[in-house]
């Protein structure tokens, strides 16, 4: 019982990142109408672009504002070829459109880090916050956690209670109609591609000593961002960063338990999975009646 608590515990590091990433993917989706599958990319990139700072030499938290920059940078670039290049384009082709940004930002990425092999990652915040029921949480971990709890919160506040959070929901809902009533609808566009770049690259840099610090890894980390982002059904943020923080746990578990802990990394996709056939539940009961 002690073993799987202390696993569950560990999981509340990758459970805050999770949460974030979830939580930038909803954000994303709900102001410009894209499922975004590079957000981990991005702050893949900037983590990396911090990793080299510091191997050269770079003073430490110069490095990490470098790095968000980096990261920041980079979303503000994918969100141009969305935002100009896709600008009409339907969901599922801004969605495959993102896909193929995955793949080149990871074939680049590799290629410029040296592939597969993982790097030396600082750890920005080492040591211990507090202890749980005798296990020892991480500062890493309650940062995670904090973080994606004030992002939840920030996006809730800025999109229902701020005039700019109005005009962004009109540039999701109707872009043609916003842009018409004098929104600024593409620099809006752009700002939230760079801000939740911002975010995702602080995550990626808090979490990464715990992980295995290669581009690939790191990028992957979508598809646990994506199964939380689909259990708030890309619309609540709330319910994603409790999906996210959930899923972390559960792997933290499942990686205490010997015969099933190799398959951890499947969890995701089984919760896309279920939360796929749980959505179509209505339509395969009319179905069979």
């Amino acid at each position: 019982m002690e073993t799987l608590l202390t696993s569950a515990v560990a999981g509340l590091a990758a459970a805050g990142a999770y949460a974030i990433l979830g939580v930038c993917a909803v954000f994303t989706y709900r102001l410009v109408a894209v499922v975004n599958f590079t957000g981990a990319a991005i702050g893949a990139a900037g983590t990396f672009l911090l990793i080299v700072l510091t191997e050269g030499g770079v003073p430490l938290w110069p490095a990490v504002l470098i790095g968000i920059a980096g990261g920041t940078l980079v979303g503000v670039l994918l969100g141009l070829i969305l935002t100009f290049l896709f600008a009409g384009a339907g969901a599922s082709t801004k969605a495959a459109v993102t896909v193929a940004l995955l793949v080149g930002l990871i074939a680049i990425g590799l290629r410029l880090t040296g592939g597969q092999h993982p790097r030396v990652m600082p750890d920005l915040f080492p040591g211990s916050a507090f202890r749980l029921a005798g296990v020892e949480v991480t500062v890493a971990a309650v940062l995670t956690i904090g973080l994606a709890l004030l992002f939840t919160v920030l996006a809730d506040r800025f999109l229902n209670g701020t005039r700019m959070g109005l005009h962004l929901r009109a540039l999701s809902e109707r872009p043609m109609a916003a842009e018409l009533l004098g929104v600024k609808v593409k620099l809006l566009s752009i700002l939230v591609w760079g801000a939740t770049g911002a975010f995702t690259t602080l995550a990626l840099m808090i979490i990464a000593p715990q992980r295995s610090p290669n581009f690939m890894s790191l990028s992957m980390l979508v598809v646990p961002a994506l199964a939380a982002a689909l259990v708030g059904l890309f619309r609540s943020f709330w319910i994603a960063l409790a999906g996210g923080i959930l899923l972390g746990v559960v792997e933290g578990l499942v990686s205490g338990i010997d015969a099933v802990s190799q398959y951890r990394g499947a969890i995701p996709f089984l919760v896309i999975l279920a939360v796929l056939l749980w959505s179509q539940r209505k339509a395969r009961w009319d179905e069979a009646r």
